[in-house]
């Protein structure tokens, strides 16, 4: 029996339960496991038999708890491979005023650069906080990282896109040679 334990935001309580219970029981059924929910101290214990399926569920619940919808997270199940990463913003970030700017970066006008970040890489991102959360396939989200930490040293957005349309480009071409 494996049991993982999740400290979750106060706010993201409901939306990991979802509507009368719906998404706590799809991740259940999903993932082979119990799940019980603390709503006073946010606490979500995870048991099941099958320790990779429990910590796939914790994946789930700490990816909704970083602010994507839980349909976003259920792609977490989609692939052996898919992964979520989170970037903790605080060590790069003196004080409020330079996190909202680092965080206006990573999302851009009317959320552009998140969006193109996505796009060019195929992960998923979610600004939520003092995290950035992406989830993808191992490659996807070492590019969409490294992107997203270019962003917060401060270089332009335009170096970052190119540095993404190069990655894209290599990874068209690896998909190339893999079948011809």
């Amino acid at each position: 029996m494996a049991t993982q334990e999740i400290k979750v935001t106060q706010a993201r309580i409901a939306v990991i339960i979802g509507k009368g219970g719906a998404t706590k029981r799809k991740i259940e059924k999903e993932t082979q496991t119990v799940i019980s929910v603390d709503s006073e101290d946010g606490l979500v214990t995870i048991d099941g038999e099958d320790a990779p399926l429990v910590l796939k569920a914790a994946d789930i619940i700490t990816a909704i708890n970083r602010g994507f919808s839980p349909k976003r997270s259920f792609c977490l199940l989609e692939d052996e491979d898919m992964m979520l990463d989170i970037i903790d913003l605080t060590a790069a970030c003196k004080n409020p005023k330079q996190m909202e700017r680092v965080r206006g970066r990573i999302i851009g006008k009317a959320g552009k650069a998140r969006e193109q970040i996505e796009d060019m890489t195929g992960a998923e991102i979610s600004v939520l906080g003092k995290t950035v959360a992406i989830i993808g396939g191992i490659e996807q989200v070492k590019t969409a990282r490294h992107a997203i930490e270019m962003l917060i040293e401060g270089m332009p957005h335009e170096s970052v896109f190119t540095y993404l349309d190069k990655k894209k480009k290599e990874a068209k071409a690896n998909i190339f040679d893999y079948y011809y």
